[in-house]
Protein backbone atom coordinates (compact mmCIF):
# COMPACT_ATOMS: atom_id res chain seq x y z
CA UNK A 1 0.00 0.00 0.00
CA UNK A 2 1.31 3.43 -0.92
CA UNK A 3 1.87 5.89 1.92
CA UNK A 4 -0.76 8.24 0.45
CA UNK A 5 -3.37 5.45 0.33
CA UNK A 6 -3.30 4.84 4.08
CA UNK A 7 -6.05 6.48 6.10
CA UNK A 8 -5.47 9.08 8.79
CA UNK A 9 -6.46 6.60 11.52
CA UNK A 10 -4.15 3.90 10.18
CA UNK A 11 -1.21 6.26 10.38
CA UNK A 12 -1.86 7.61 13.87
CA UNK A 13 -2.57 4.07 15.12
CA UNK A 14 0.94 3.11 13.99
CA UNK A 15 2.24 6.06 15.98
CA UNK A 16 0.65 4.70 19.16
CA UNK A 17 -2.33 7.07 19.32
CA UNK A 18 -5.20 5.44 21.25
CA UNK A 19 -8.73 5.01 19.93
CA UNK A 20 -9.95 7.26 22.73
CA UNK A 21 -7.62 10.08 21.68
CA UNK A 22 -8.69 9.63 18.06
CA UNK A 23 -12.39 10.00 18.96
CA UNK A 24 -11.58 13.05 21.07
CA UNK A 25 -9.70 14.55 18.12
CA UNK A 26 -12.68 13.99 15.79
CA UNK A 27 -15.09 15.49 18.32
CA UNK A 28 -12.96 18.61 18.74
CA UNK A 29 -12.66 18.87 14.95
CA UNK A 30 -16.45 18.86 14.60
CA UNK A 31 -16.90 21.61 17.17
CA UNK A 32 -14.07 23.71 15.77
CA UNK A 33 -15.94 23.70 12.45
CA UNK A 34 -19.21 24.61 14.15
CA UNK A 35 -20.83 21.38 12.94
CA UNK A 36 -22.00 19.89 16.23
CA UNK A 37 -21.98 16.42 17.77
CA UNK A 38 -24.14 14.85 15.03
CA UNK A 39 -21.31 15.12 12.52
CA UNK A 40 -18.72 13.30 14.66
CA UNK A 41 -19.60 9.83 13.24
CA UNK A 42 -19.04 11.15 9.71
CA UNK A 43 -15.63 12.54 10.65
CA UNK A 44 -14.73 9.26 12.34
CA UNK A 45 -15.72 7.28 9.26
CA UNK A 46 -13.86 9.59 6.91
CA UNK A 47 -10.62 9.49 8.89
CA UNK A 48 -10.87 5.72 9.30
CA UNK A 49 -11.55 4.80 5.68
CA UNK A 50 -10.59 7.52 3.24
CA UNK A 51 -7.02 7.61 1.88
CA UNK A 52 -4.95 10.70 2.49
CA UNK A 53 -5.38 13.36 -0.20
CA UNK A 54 -2.22 14.32 -2.13
CA UNK A 55 -1.64 18.07 -1.93
CA UNK A 56 0.61 20.30 -4.02
CA UNK A 57 1.26 23.72 -2.45
CA UNK A 58 2.66 26.34 -4.82
CA UNK A 59 4.13 29.76 -4.02
CA UNK A 60 3.93 32.79 -6.30
CA UNK A 61 4.33 36.46 -5.43
CA UNK A 62 3.85 36.47 -1.65
CA UNK A 63 5.59 36.96 1.70
CA UNK A 64 4.95 33.41 3.06
CA UNK A 65 2.68 34.78 5.81
CA UNK A 66 0.02 32.18 4.94
CA UNK A 67 2.48 29.36 5.59
CA UNK A 68 3.62 31.07 8.78
CA UNK A 69 0.02 31.21 9.95
CA UNK A 70 -0.74 27.63 8.86
CA UNK A 71 2.08 26.07 10.89
CA UNK A 72 0.74 27.74 14.05
CA UNK A 73 -2.62 25.98 13.99
CA UNK A 74 -3.67 24.87 17.48
CA UNK A 75 -6.42 22.49 16.43
CA UNK A 76 -5.80 20.45 14.52
CA UNK A 77 -2.05 20.70 15.02
CA UNK A 78 -0.24 21.28 11.75
CA UNK A 79 1.88 18.17 12.27
CA UNK A 80 -1.30 16.08 12.25
CA UNK A 81 -2.50 17.80 9.09
CA UNK A 82 0.61 17.49 6.94
CA UNK A 83 1.89 14.17 8.30
CA UNK A 84 -1.37 12.28 8.76
CA UNK A 85 -4.52 13.97 7.38
CA UNK A 86 -3.10 14.86 3.96
CA UNK A 87 -0.04 13.94 1.94
CA UNK A 88 1.80 17.21 1.38
CA UNK A 89 3.90 16.09 -1.57
CA UNK A 90 5.25 19.47 -2.63
CA UNK A 91 5.71 22.72 -0.76
CA UNK A 92 8.86 24.77 -1.31
CA UNK A 93 8.66 26.16 2.23
CA UNK A 94 7.88 23.06 4.29
CA UNK A 95 9.43 20.17 2.34
CA UNK A 96 12.89 18.83 3.11
CA UNK A 97 13.83 18.33 -0.54
CA UNK A 98 15.09 21.10 -2.78
CA UNK A 99 16.28 21.59 -6.34
CA UNK A 100 15.78 18.68 -8.76
CA UNK A 101 14.49 16.41 -5.98
CA UNK A 102 11.68 18.81 -5.17
CA UNK A 103 10.78 19.23 -8.84
CA UNK A 104 10.79 15.44 -9.25
CA UNK A 105 8.29 15.08 -6.39
CA UNK A 106 6.04 17.70 -7.99
CA UNK A 107 6.10 15.98 -11.37
CA UNK A 108 5.44 12.53 -9.92
CA UNK A 109 2.44 13.75 -7.92
CA UNK A 110 0.87 15.40 -10.97
CA UNK A 111 1.43 12.32 -13.14
CA UNK A 112 0.44 9.65 -10.59
CA UNK A 113 -2.64 11.33 -9.11
CA UNK A 114 -4.35 13.03 -12.02
CA UNK A 115 -7.75 14.34 -10.98
CA UNK A 116 -7.13 13.34 -7.36
CA UNK A 117 -4.75 15.90 -5.87
CA UNK A 118 -5.60 19.27 -4.37
CA UNK A 119 -3.71 22.30 -5.58
CA UNK A 120 -3.11 24.89 -2.85
CA UNK A 121 -1.76 28.22 -4.06
CA UNK A 122 -0.15 30.88 -1.90
CA UNK A 123 0.60 34.10 -3.72
CA UNK A 124 -0.31 35.13 -7.24
CA UNK A 125 1.25 35.12 -10.70
CA UNK A 126 2.59 38.29 -12.34
CA UNK A 127 1.32 38.55 -15.91
CA UNK A 128 3.40 41.40 -17.33
CA UNK A 129 6.71 40.81 -19.16
CA UNK A 130 5.60 37.21 -19.81
CA UNK A 131 5.54 36.47 -16.09
CA UNK A 132 9.25 37.11 -15.63
CA UNK A 133 8.79 38.80 -12.24
CA UNK A 134 8.41 35.40 -10.55
CA UNK A 135 10.54 32.44 -11.65
CA UNK A 136 10.23 28.97 -10.06
CA UNK A 137 12.32 26.05 -11.23
CA UNK A 138 13.66 28.10 -14.14
CA UNK A 139 10.19 28.93 -15.51
CA UNK A 140 7.65 31.72 -14.94
CA UNK A 141 5.35 30.86 -12.04
CA UNK A 142 2.28 31.37 -14.21
CA UNK A 143 3.38 28.43 -16.37
CA UNK A 144 3.87 26.21 -13.32
CA UNK A 145 0.44 27.25 -12.01
CA UNK A 146 -1.39 26.42 -15.24
CA UNK A 147 0.42 23.11 -15.59
CA UNK A 148 -0.31 22.00 -12.02
CA UNK A 149 -3.94 23.17 -12.15
CA UNK A 150 -4.72 21.25 -15.34
CA UNK A 151 -5.13 17.86 -13.61
CA UNK A 152 -6.00 19.07 -10.11
CA UNK A 153 -9.22 17.99 -8.43
CA UNK A 154 -9.76 21.49 -7.03
CA UNK A 155 -7.82 24.62 -6.13
CA UNK A 156 -7.46 26.40 -2.79
CA UNK A 157 -6.46 30.07 -3.01
CA UNK A 158 -4.70 30.72 0.29
CA UNK A 159 -4.66 34.32 1.52
CA UNK A 160 -5.43 37.65 -0.06
CA UNK A 161 -2.53 37.41 -2.53
CA UNK A 162 -4.10 34.39 -4.22
CA UNK A 163 -7.71 35.46 -3.58
CA UNK A 164 -7.70 39.10 -4.65
CA UNK A 165 -4.14 40.21 -5.48
CA UNK A 166 -3.28 41.93 -2.17
CA UNK A 167 -0.42 44.45 -2.07
CA UNK A 168 1.19 43.15 -5.28
CA UNK A 169 -1.95 44.10 -7.20
CA UNK A 170 -2.31 47.50 -5.52
CA UNK A 171 -2.22 50.48 -7.87
CA UNK A 172 -0.33 50.86 -10.14
CA UNK A 173 0.33 47.08 -10.07
CA UNK A 174 3.61 47.21 -12.04
CA UNK A 175 3.97 43.42 -12.35
CA UNK A 176 0.39 42.71 -13.39
CA UNK A 177 -0.19 40.57 -10.29
CA UNK A 178 -3.47 38.69 -10.79
CA UNK A 179 -5.68 36.59 -8.46
CA UNK A 180 -5.78 32.84 -9.11
CA UNK A 181 -9.44 32.69 -10.16
CA UNK A 182 -8.76 35.07 -13.03
CA UNK A 183 -6.04 32.77 -14.37
CA UNK A 184 -7.56 29.34 -13.66
CA UNK A 185 -11.18 29.35 -14.77
CA UNK A 186 -11.93 25.70 -15.49
CA UNK A 187 -11.51 24.32 -11.95
CA UNK A 188 -13.51 24.71 -8.72
CA UNK A 189 -11.70 27.29 -6.57
CA UNK A 190 -12.24 28.13 -2.93
CA UNK A 191 -10.96 31.52 -1.86
CA UNK A 192 -9.59 31.89 1.69
CA UNK A 193 -8.65 35.58 1.95
CA UNK A 194 -6.75 37.29 4.74
CA UNK A 195 -3.24 38.61 5.12
CA UNK A 196 -2.78 35.96 6.33
CA UNK A 197 -5.86 33.80 6.96
CA UNK A 198 -6.34 32.53 10.52
CA UNK A 199 -4.47 29.25 11.09
CA UNK A 200 -7.54 27.35 12.31
CA UNK A 201 -9.52 28.60 9.32
CA UNK A 202 -6.94 27.05 6.98
CA UNK A 203 -6.74 23.71 8.79
CA UNK A 204 -10.49 23.74 9.37
CA UNK A 205 -11.16 23.94 5.64
CA UNK A 206 -8.78 21.04 5.00
CA UNK A 207 -10.50 19.00 7.73
CA UNK A 208 -13.89 19.66 6.14
CA UNK A 209 -12.70 18.68 2.67
CA UNK A 210 -11.04 15.50 3.94
CA UNK A 211 -14.23 14.55 5.79
CA UNK A 212 -16.88 15.33 3.19
CA UNK A 213 -14.85 15.20 -0.03
CA UNK A 214 -16.23 18.56 -1.13
CA UNK A 215 -15.92 22.28 -0.50
CA UNK A 216 -17.88 23.74 2.42
CA UNK A 217 -20.79 25.99 1.46
CA UNK A 218 -19.45 29.07 -0.33
CA UNK A 219 -20.71 32.63 -0.67
CA UNK A 220 -20.97 34.66 -3.88
CA UNK A 221 -17.21 35.28 -3.80
CA UNK A 222 -16.37 31.58 -3.31
CA UNK A 223 -15.41 32.09 0.33
CA UNK A 224 -16.44 29.44 2.91
CA UNK A 225 -19.53 30.70 4.73
CA UNK A 226 -18.53 28.94 7.94
CA UNK A 227 -15.75 31.52 8.35
CA UNK A 228 -16.72 34.47 6.14
CA UNK A 229 -20.49 34.85 6.55
CA UNK A 230 -20.35 37.57 9.20
CA UNK A 231 -18.63 40.91 9.53
CA UNK A 232 -15.98 41.27 12.21
CA UNK A 233 -18.17 44.11 13.50
CA UNK A 234 -21.08 41.72 14.13
CA UNK A 235 -19.30 39.79 16.89
CA UNK A 236 -16.78 42.40 18.01
CA UNK A 237 -16.63 42.84 21.78
CA UNK A 238 -16.45 46.63 21.21
CA UNK A 239 -19.74 46.61 19.29
CA UNK A 240 -21.61 47.93 22.32
CA UNK A 241 -19.46 51.08 22.28
CA UNK A 242 -20.21 51.55 18.57
CA UNK A 243 -23.95 51.36 19.24
CA UNK A 244 -23.55 53.76 22.16
CA UNK A 245 -21.67 56.28 20.06
CA UNK A 246 -18.52 55.86 22.15
CA UNK A 247 -15.44 56.15 19.91
CA UNK A 248 -11.70 56.54 20.10
CA UNK A 249 -11.13 59.97 18.55
CA UNK A 250 -7.34 59.80 18.49
CA UNK A 251 -4.73 57.32 19.61
CA UNK A 252 -4.10 57.12 23.33
CA UNK A 253 -7.02 59.37 24.26
CA UNK A 254 -9.34 58.55 27.14
CA UNK A 255 -11.62 56.55 24.84
CA UNK A 256 -8.73 54.37 23.76
CA UNK A 257 -7.85 53.66 27.37
CA UNK A 258 -11.46 52.67 28.07
CA UNK A 259 -11.60 50.32 25.09
CA UNK A 260 -14.06 52.34 23.00
CA UNK A 261 -14.86 51.54 19.37
CA UNK A 262 -12.04 52.14 16.88
CA UNK A 263 -14.24 53.01 13.89
CA UNK A 264 -13.30 56.70 13.80
CA UNK A 265 -9.58 55.87 13.68
CA UNK A 266 -9.97 53.66 10.65
CA UNK A 267 -11.34 50.29 11.80
CA UNK A 268 -12.79 48.38 8.82
CA UNK A 269 -14.66 45.89 11.00
CA UNK A 270 -18.11 47.10 9.81
CA UNK A 271 -17.25 46.24 6.18
CA UNK A 272 -14.97 43.20 6.58
CA UNK A 273 -16.11 39.59 6.50
CA UNK A 274 -13.85 37.26 8.50
CA UNK A 275 -13.72 35.13 11.66
CA UNK A 276 -11.23 37.28 13.58
CA UNK A 277 -13.67 38.33 16.32
CA UNK A 278 -14.85 34.74 16.91
CA UNK A 279 -12.02 32.30 16.08
CA UNK A 280 -9.31 34.89 16.85
CA UNK A 281 -5.56 34.32 16.57
CA UNK A 282 -2.79 32.45 18.39
CA UNK A 283 -5.02 29.69 19.67
CA UNK A 284 -7.97 32.02 20.26
CA UNK A 285 -6.01 34.41 22.47
CA UNK A 286 -6.64 37.72 20.72
CA UNK A 287 -7.15 39.62 17.46
CA UNK A 288 -6.04 43.08 16.25
CA UNK A 289 -9.02 45.01 17.66
CA UNK A 290 -8.54 43.36 21.06
CA UNK A 291 -4.90 44.43 20.92
CA UNK A 292 -5.99 48.04 20.39
CA UNK A 293 -5.56 48.38 16.63
CA UNK A 294 -8.43 48.68 14.19
CA UNK A 295 -9.14 46.08 11.52
CA UNK A 296 -7.51 47.01 8.18
CA UNK A 297 -9.92 44.87 6.15
CA UNK A 298 -7.20 42.56 4.85
CA UNK A 299 -9.67 39.88 3.71
CA UNK A 300 -11.61 42.25 1.43
CA UNK A 301 -10.87 42.85 -2.24
CA UNK A 302 -8.57 45.79 -2.95
CA UNK A 303 -8.03 46.63 0.71
CA UNK A 304 -4.68 48.28 -0.06
CA UNK A 305 -6.43 50.79 -2.30
CA UNK A 306 -9.35 51.54 0.05
CA UNK A 307 -7.87 54.73 1.43
CA UNK A 308 -5.58 55.43 4.41
CA UNK A 309 -5.81 52.75 7.11
CA UNK A 310 -6.36 55.33 9.84
CA UNK A 311 -9.20 57.25 8.20
CA UNK A 312 -12.74 55.98 8.41
CA UNK A 313 -14.27 54.90 5.15
CA UNK A 314 -17.65 56.60 5.45
CA UNK A 315 -19.76 58.74 7.72
CA UNK A 316 -22.37 57.01 9.87
CA UNK A 317 -24.68 59.22 11.92
CA UNK A 318 -25.51 57.63 15.27
CA UNK A 319 -27.61 58.73 18.21
CA UNK A 320 -26.19 56.15 20.59
CA UNK A 321 -27.55 55.12 23.97
CA UNK A 322 -25.71 58.01 25.62
CA UNK A 323 -27.86 60.59 23.79
CA UNK A 324 -29.86 62.75 26.21
CA UNK A 325 -33.68 62.75 26.25
CA UNK A 326 -34.04 66.21 24.67
CA UNK A 327 -31.84 65.35 21.69
CA UNK A 328 -33.58 62.02 21.27
CA UNK A 329 -37.00 63.63 21.58
CA UNK A 330 -36.26 66.28 18.96
CA UNK A 331 -34.83 63.65 16.64
CA UNK A 332 -37.89 61.46 16.97
CA UNK A 333 -40.15 64.49 16.58
CA UNK A 334 -38.28 65.45 13.42
CA UNK A 335 -38.65 61.93 12.06
CA UNK A 336 -42.34 61.95 12.92
CA UNK A 337 -42.75 65.33 11.20
CA UNK A 338 -41.09 64.02 8.06
CA UNK A 339 -43.40 61.01 8.14
CA UNK A 340 -46.50 63.18 8.59
CA UNK A 341 -45.44 65.46 5.75
CA UNK A 342 -44.83 62.52 3.46
CA UNK A 343 -48.22 61.10 4.38
CA UNK A 344 -49.92 64.42 3.68
CA UNK A 345 -48.24 64.75 0.28
CA UNK A 346 -49.13 61.17 -0.63
CA UNK A 347 -52.73 61.68 0.50
CA UNK A 348 -53.00 64.82 -1.60
CA UNK A 349 -51.69 63.02 -4.67
CA UNK A 350 -54.09 60.09 -4.23
CA UNK A 351 -57.01 62.46 -3.62
CA UNK A 352 -56.24 64.40 -6.78
CA UNK A 353 -55.99 61.17 -8.80
CA UNK A 354 -59.36 60.00 -7.44
CA UNK A 355 -60.95 63.33 -8.39
CA UNK A 356 -59.49 63.16 -11.92
CA UNK A 357 -60.66 59.56 -12.33
CA UNK A 358 -64.15 60.44 -11.08
CA UNK A 359 -64.39 63.37 -13.51
CA UNK A 360 -63.27 61.20 -16.43
CA UNK A 361 -65.87 58.54 -15.57
CA UNK A 362 -68.58 61.21 -15.37
CA UNK A 363 -67.70 62.51 -18.85
CA UNK A 364 -67.84 58.97 -20.26
CA UNK A 365 -71.32 58.46 -18.77
CA UNK A 366 -72.59 61.72 -20.24
CA UNK A 367 -71.20 60.90 -23.67
CA UNK A 368 -72.83 57.46 -23.53
CA UNK A 369 -76.26 58.92 -22.75
CA UNK A 370 -75.90 61.47 -25.56
CA UNK A 371 -75.04 58.75 -28.10
CA UNK A 372 -78.18 56.82 -27.05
Amino acid sequence: MKYEEESFYALIHKQGISRRSFIKFCTLSAFSLGLGIDVVPQILHAFETKPRIPVIWLHGLECTCCSESFIRSGHPLVKDVILSMISLDYDETLMAASGWQAEKSLKETVENYKGKYLLAVEGNPPTKENGMFCIVGGKPFIEQLRWAAKDAKAVIAWGSCASNGCVQAAKPNPTGATPIHKIIQDKPIIRVPGCPPIAEVMTGIITYMVTFDRFPELDSQNRPKMFYSQRIHDKCYRRGHFDAGQFVEKWDDEGAKKGYCLYKVGCRGPTTYNACSTTRWNGGVSFPIQAGHGCIGCSEDGFWDNGPFYSRLSKIELLGVETDADTLGFSLLGAAGVGMAAHAVASGIFKKKREETSAADSLKDQKGKKDE
